[in-house]
Parts: structure tokens; sequence; C-alpha cells
């Protein structure tokens, strides 16, 4: 496809610079670019047109924050602190049982222009640069996050590389980010696009299906096999579209076109909540805010991406 890389988090070209890592020009000097995070949340200027938050270093919030090296760009830094362990007050704090958390917080010493968001509803508001940015810092802060013991001898790890690896001094094992493999499949029959819904999606929301790649498995027999677990539908061929980043928490989505050889849908109720086939023209009554019966995939994601694609008849260009 064509312009793959446009989807967001499609990539910017930031140069990483993985040489630097662990050394003194992967530190936070004076006037590197710096964002924040809280809690997977960044921090955003929601002032006029919102856009992420950047300051230059040295800042106030840096003292004590985590710090994670993202980046270079003309002999300056992109680094990201993690200020989690401030707590805000208590009406502020969100609500960990939603899908989507839409609360803001404020730190008391930034200007009440900017707040702490989820990054989900704020993507949009970002350009190529920013949202690479942000895609690396959400990501590696929740792998440091989460990976705090070593899985070979449960000792506690040390950050390494910038935060871009972890050692274990007990046993010498070195553990890197982990990133997990998904299908998302635009599955077609004729002029008509399978789609479903999860259980615990906001209420009419429908979207392409999904799944995480086995061991051993090629992603087109990922494919194949989670749309006949979801939905009893069997595919045949499988082409590969394009890919996005996914950082909710951790996934790579591989965004494939399926050609369905079956019609009949027979659900598995321990995998989505239902499956319909949608044809065009009611696809785009829905999109155009005409057909309430039912909710497309959030704008950004690489669902929405797909299913606009074939509806302008661009899949394959």
């Amino acid at each position: 496809m064509r312009n793959a890389e446009d989807v967001t988090f499609g990539g910017s070209g930031l140069n990483r610079a993985a040489a630097s890592r662990g050394t003194t020009k992967a530190k936070a000097s004076e006037g590197d670019s710096i964002i924040f995070v809280w809690r997977g949340k960044i921090l955003m200027d929601l002032e006029n047109q919102p856009s992420l938050a950047k300051f230059e270093f040295p800042h106030p919030l840096c003292k004590g924050a985590v710090e994670i090296f993202l980046g270079t760009e003309n002999n300056k830094n992109y680094i990201a602190f993690d200020i989690s362990k401030w707590e805000p007050n208590a009406e502020d704090r969100p609500d960990l049982d939603v899908f989507f958390d839409p609360t803001e917080q404020r730190h008391p010493r930034l200007d009440k222009k900017y707040a702490f968001c989820e990054l989900r509803g704020q993507m949009l508001n970002l350009n190529k640069r920013e949202a690479e940015l942000c895609s690396i810092a959400k990501g590696l802060f929740h792998w440091n996050t989460v990976q705090k013991y070593c899985s070979s001898c449960g000792e506690l790890l040390k950050i390494a590389l910038s935060g871009w690896q972890k050692n274990c001094d007990n046993c010498g094992i070195s553990h890197f980010p982990r990133t997990d493999p998904v299908v998302i499949m635009l599955i077609t029959k004729g002029d008509k696009v399978l789609l479903g819904r999860s259980p615990n999606w906001p209420e009419k929301m429908y979207s392409l299906l999904a799944g995480f790649v086995e061991p051993g498995e090629t992603i087109e027999g990922a494919v194949r096999r989670e749309v006949m677990e979801e939905s009893g539908i069997e595919v045949g061929e499988v082409t590969y579209l394009a890919s996005q980043p996914w950082v909710f928490p951790n996934s790579l989505m591989f965004g494939c076109h399926g050609i369905a050889q079956s019609e009949k849908i027979t659900i598995d109720p321990n995998e989505i909540e239902d499956a319909r086939w949608v044809s065009k023209s009611e696809l785009l009554d829905v999109l155009a805010g005409l057909n309430q019966s039912i909710f497309p995939a959030r704008k950004g994601s690489i669902a929405n991406f797909l299913i606009e694609k074939w509806l302008a008849d661009r899949l394959h260009d």
C-alpha cells in the first residue's frame, strides 16, 4: 500500500541514535527538548490548538523523575520524564475501570493550559514527530514499570541503556522492551466488510477483527485462524497492507486484507460479542453520521485507516 506510513504513529524518521544509549550523550543536558508522562498519559498543551507540551531541559519537574532517551535531532536530544510518583487530588484521579479515560490531570506547578491526557484522545492533534515521540515514551515507560523483576531468577532489575534495557545483577540476564504482534484484518466479500465488537467497548462501537499472532505462526495464518475462531468465516487470500505501533500497551498491529470464502457468521461468545457484514453504502452513511446504528473505530486507529482506504477504493494503491 502506498503511503502506508500515513497511519497515526506510522513514524517520522526520528534518529533514535541507538549507539548513544547508555552513554553521557543520551543524558538530558541544557537545551534538550523534553516531554512529560504521568501513568501512561501524555502532557498536552490544550490552549487554542492542542499539541504535545514540549519544554527545554532543565525543568523543575525533572527532579527525581525517571528519564528515558528517545532520540536526537540537530544535535539536541529528545528526552521523556515520567513523573508518576506525583499524586493529584482525589477528585482528579482517573477512573481505572473505563475503556477510555476522559479525565485530565493538571500539575500545580504548571500553567492550567497543560494537562495529562489519554493519548488515544489526543493522537489526531499530534504531528508525525510528536506522535512518534509519544509512542516511544508511552511504550517504554509501560515496559519499565511492569518489568520490575527478572523472569529467570526473580531479582529486582536495573535500568540500562537509557531506559531501553534492564539487567539482572544476580543472574546476568538482560531484558529488552516487549512488543506483541497483532493482526488486524479487513475481511471483505464483494462490497461488504466484516465488523465485530468486544463486550467492553463503548456502546455500538464496531471495528475490524483482530488478534495476537501465536508462536510459530505466520501473519497470514494468524489472520485466517483469528477470523475463523471469532466469526466462523473462512478466509482465502490474505494481503499485508500496513502496520501501526499501538502502545496500549505494547502491540504492533499488522493490517491485512483477507477475502472471505464463506458468509455465514457463527461467533464465539468467549472471543467477541457480535459480528456482522456491513455494506459500503451503509458504512459510508455511518461515517457521515447519517446512520447511528453502529459507531466506527476511532479515527487515528489502523482499523479506521484501512476502512477509509477500502471505501475510497484505494486499498492497494
